[in-house]
């Protein structure tokens, strides 16, 4: 999201970010000033307090972004959820944070056009914006679009969380908010919004069917041409082997000496065997069946080759269990780094040969996007974005 903003910001166009501020942001942004005294959020039978927070970010054109602080709310040590799993109140939680973004957004973008909600957490802003803020000048003339990035991730919750929340009783049906006998938030706030936005073409299609549409095909199907796939895209500057402050030498597809040395400074850095001609895969994702881990850890990957295995990113226990047991077999030839960094991520797409993507589905996907700006070869299924 923060890609999009920036550079939709300069090409011209007036953009303005609302977010939670959640602990995780206070603690990497220290800048943080508010912006005005403290403001009133209702929905429902419930009145909120909540603060408003002011960063600029980059040069003078680049987007306004703003926090809504509430510290019941926000400043928890998970985003979504902790080790015993969803926070339980996250329908109240990301309800409140729509109702605040959309009480301040006069205030705070004045001469806006389009409202851009992102997945099932602010699904409930194109709802109550044509519900609950129709007869506000500002709100009454607004657009409203709603991307989806993972569909699998839906907002489910009991049937009387929808009047719970302030919304219309009646909105309980199977055109609006039903699903199965709950509410589904990502389904209602389809069903509001002028147009909804998915990562890929080929994910569009995807969500048309039984096994890409996660129990939602049919909306997908009545919304008609009012889904759209538009493939997501990476920074280049931020992407770019020539410049890049992160790896041991930069390089160009003119002149691949740096590579090599990145793929050596990588081996010697995760204690593998250093050689040039040794394929060397790398793989950067959240250690999830999503990512095709079961398809890894049932192939035979080392066989009679020399080949050689880093993985990067974190996840489920299982899979941590299961990745460090073969590394501690294979020390010469598999390694592990659950600790993810953007950093670290940078020096593995420079120094990987090939890049190991066999996710079931994928809206989207950015890292092999990444790699291939390193000459780092992804090895895919051919699945949503990555076919695209």
């Amino acid at each position: 999201m923060s890609g999009l903003a920036t550079f939709q910001a300069a090409a011209g166009m007036p953009t303005t970010v609302v977010l939670p501020l959640y602990r995780q942001v206070r603690a990497t942004a220290p800048s943080l000033e508010r912006a005005g005294p403290p403001f009133t959020v209702t929905f429902g039978d419930r009145s909120e307090t909540a603060w408003l927070y002011r960063e600029q970010v980059g040069a003078a054109q680049g987007p306004q972004v703003f926090f809504i602080e509430h510290p019941d709310f926000f400043d928890r040590a998970g985003i979504y959820g902790d080790d015993s799993g969803d926070y339980p109140d996250n329908a109240l939680r990301f309800a409140f944070f729509c109702a605040a973004a959309l009480t301040v957004l006069p205030q705070i973008a004045p001469e806006a056009r389009v409202l851009h909600a992102h997945d099932w957490h602010t699904g409930l802003a194109p709802v109550y914006l044509r519900t609950v803020f129709a007869g506000e000048p500002l709100h009454r003339r607004l657009g409203s679009v709603l991307s989806v990035h993972n569909a699998g991730f839906q907002g489910h919750f009991p049937s009387e969380t929808v009047a719970a929340l302030g919304l219309p009783a009646d909105l309980y049906n199977p055109r609006v908010f039903e699903w199965y006998g709950r509410m589904n938030i990502l389904k209602g706030g389809l069903t509001f919004a002028d147009l909804a936005v998915t990562v890929s073409p080929t994910h569009a299609r995807e969500l048309l069917t039984p096994e890409g549409g996660f129990g939602l095909q049919e909306k997908f199907i009545e919304l008609g041409d009012r889904v759209v796939g538009i493939l997501n895209g990476i920074d280049a500057l931020a992407w770019n082997p020539g410049t890049d402050p992160h790896i041991t030498a930069n390089y160009s597809i003119d002149d691949l000496a740096g590579k090599r040395r990145c793929k050596a400074a990588l081996q010697q850095a995760y204690g593998l065997s250093q050689g040039a001609h040794a394929p060397l895969f790398g793989m950067s994702a959240r250690l999830v069946s999503q990512k095709g881990l079961d398809i890894v850890l049932g192939a035979d990957l080392l066989g009679t080759s020399d080949a050689q295995f880093i993985f990067l990113g974190s996840g489920e226990h299982r899979y941590h269990a299961a990745l460090t047991e073969l590394a501690a077999a294979n020390p010469e030839r598999v390694a592990v780094e659950f600790a993810f960094t953007d950093h670290l991520e940078h020096g593995l797409l420079a120094g990987a040969d090939l890049l190991l993507m066999p996710s079931l589905y994928e809206p989207c996907g950015l890292t092999q996007m990444r790699a291939q700006r390193y000459g780092t070869i992804p090895v895919a299924r051919r699945v949503g974005g990555l076919l695209d």
